[in-house]
């Protein structure tokens, strides 16, 4: 174990969302997970997590969609600092989250907010840990966190936090519309295996044809390839999904899907300005509650601010 010296602070770290341009569930595992194939891409969708020494571990939430985030010890940024401190003797923090992605929407805003808590608290106490143990730590916290952690366009595997790069071409433009309250994502996974029944699950493979697409940078094919297993769940259980799918195609988008397991619908466009079209449309229609614009692949959890006294 390796003691933090504690460096002056604040640290804060930009952290993004994610799109999961294909997910496949598998059978149930032994610990209670499904063993997945995912391609996560990372999108410009951020928190901004500030940690900063104090006489006591705490958080607090603030910005546009603070709502619905806990601030006790269910919080899972404050459970990666404790983690991380148990690990490396550190002192103290006070985490400050800037909420700016979706909670309970499939985008992995929880995740998001442990992955830029890790590194911001590296950064902090001076460890200089290499990305891989910070994303091996992150895997303890949740599935998604080693890749918010890494960011750029990546397959995942196991329950999806065992990475592997993958080569994409080009910048992808997304619109992403935003439901009234969150999915909780046991409650969709149950209802994935509700659906099935009795049948027999194969474990999971990435689709060559998706990587392919992703080798090409065309926008046009990688919308032919998204994939999710969970859609059909989230779907069942907010029938809204439904409409507002089909809203989004109908206003032109090039493919349209529910992001991990949902609410939120994400729609891959042509261009920027293809995006304000199909944004400003679901806006009048009314069939989002909220629409963002955001493209992809960007960077993983990285430092934006570190005040040195």
């Amino acid at each position: 174990m390796t003691a933090a010296p504690l460096v002056p602070g604040p640290v804060t770290v930009r952290v993004p969302a994610k799109v999961n341009l294909e997910l496949l569930v598998g059978p149930c595992r032994s610990d209670g997970y499904h063993s997945l194939a995912t391609v996560y891409q990372a999108v410009g969708l951020y928190d901004d997590i500030t940690v900063a020494a104090a006489d006591d571990f705490g958080v607090s939430v603030g910005g546009p969609l603070a709502d619905g985030v806990p601030t006790d010890d269910d919080n899972i940024a404050l459970r990666a600092a404790r983690l991380l401190a148990d690990r490396h003797e550190g002192s103290p923090v006070h985490v400050s989250i800037r909420k700016g992605i979706p909670v309970a929407g499939g985008m992995a805003g929880g995740s998001a907010d442990a992955a830029g808590t890790l590194v911001a608290l590296d950064h902090l106490w001076g460890l200089d840990l290499v990305r891989e143990e910070i994303e091996e730590i992150g895997s303890e916290l949740g599935s998604d966190v080693p890749f918010l952690v890494a960011g750029g366009t990546a397959m995942g595997s196991g329950r999806g936090e065992r990475l592997a790069p993958v080569l994409a071409r080009g910048t992808y433009h997304w619109v992403l519309a935003l439901a009234d309250g969150g999915l909780p994502t046991p409650e969709v996974y149950a209802e994935c295996d509700r659906l099935r029944g009795a049948h027999d699950v194969p474990e999971p493979v990435a689709t060559p044809t998706l990587m392919a697409a992703l080798r090409t940078g065309d926008p046009h094919e990688l919308a032919t390839q998204l994939t999710n297993d969970l859609q059909e769940a989230a779907v069942s259980l907010r029938p809204d999904l439904g409409e507002t799918l089909a809203a989004g195609m109908e206003y032109g988008a090039l493919g349209g899907i529910v992001s991990g397991s949902g609410p939120t619908c994400a729609f891959l466009v042509e261009t920027t300005e293809a995006g304000i079209d199909l944004a400003v449309a679901l806006t009048a229609s009314g069939v989002a509650a909220d629409v963002r614009r955001a493209s992809g692949p960007v960077h993983g959890a990285h430092v934006i601010h570190h005040r040195v006294d």
